[in-house]
């Protein structure tokens, strides 16, 4: 899960493993599987780099399970 901001400021999780599509259209676009749309303040690079960090905190508990 990440979190984002809307462009009226709110604060919301997006399931990061929903995420089919990130564009910038000029405000970044976040698209998910089932086709819902979110606009979101955050720039692609911002969200891809929070995706990166979501996967690699979920590798390493398994790593950390698996080798305990």
């Amino acid at each position: 899960m990440i979190w984002v901001t809307r462009l009226n400021g709110d604060r919301f999780v997006i399931n990061a493993e929903l995420i089919e599509t990130i564009e910038a259209n000029p405000d970044t676009t976040i698209t998910l599987y089932n086709g819902n749309r979110y606009i979101v303040k955050e720039s692609v690079e911002e969200i891809v780099n929070q995706v990166i960090e979501y996967k690699r905190k979920i590798f390493l508990r398994f790593l950390e399970e698996d080798s305990g």
